[in-house]
């Protein structure tokens, strides 16, 4: 398990599968801010449930997010696009409703960082998110991360176009 402040992030474990599939796929439009495809329903324990637990891929790395305190399954990391020639990926996460507001994302990018920077060799790592995303914004900006643009009306959400904003970080600017 890699560790920050307040969060740990490991495998997934197949008892997370329901638990992240119940609270955050089948939250609708939740899911519908952080997809780039239409929701659609997925029964539980379908191959296709987006938290399966696969084997290793070198496009992609999924960790469970576990609150270090109460040692709760808090939600879900990926680092995702790896591209290990031009050695750089994009993160993301996802917190279970309990575990948003608390301040636990920014943890969560920290740790990402660490893995892409110090386990992976990354030399830039990138997020996008809606430009209304006000705690992932937050979350990047305090983890240094800086804002490279925004996409106009690139996001089609639960019924309304919006603007995605594209955040990146150097590994020489980044603050162990």
């Amino acid at each position: 398990m890699m560790r920050g402040a307040r969060v740990g992030l490991r495998a997934r474990h197949e008892d997370d599968v329901p638990v992240l599939h119940r609270e955050l796929y089948d939250d609708v439009p939740t899911r519908s801010r952080v997809g780039t495809s239409p929701w659609r329903p997925v029964p539980p324990g379908s191959a296709e449930v987006p938290y399966a637990v696969d084997a290793p891929s070198p496009g992609a790395v999924c960790f469970s997010v576990v609150e270090l305190e109460s040692q709760e399954l808090a939600g879900e990391a990926v680092l995702w696009g790896i591209d290990t020639h031009n050695r750089l990926a994009h993160l993301g996460l996802s917190l279970r409703p309990a575990f948003r507001g608390r301040g636990l994302g920014y943890d969560v990018v920290r740790v990402l960082c660490e893995y892409g920077f110090a386990v992976r060799g990354l030399r830039r790592l990138q997020l996008e998110t809606l430009a209304d995303n006000a705690a992932m914004i937050a979350a990047a900006t305090r983890a240094g991360f800086t804002h490279e643009g925004t996409l106009r009306q690139a996001a089609w959400v639960y019924g309304g176009i919006v603007d995605e904003v594209v955040f990146g970080l150097l590994a020489e600017e980044w603050t162990p």
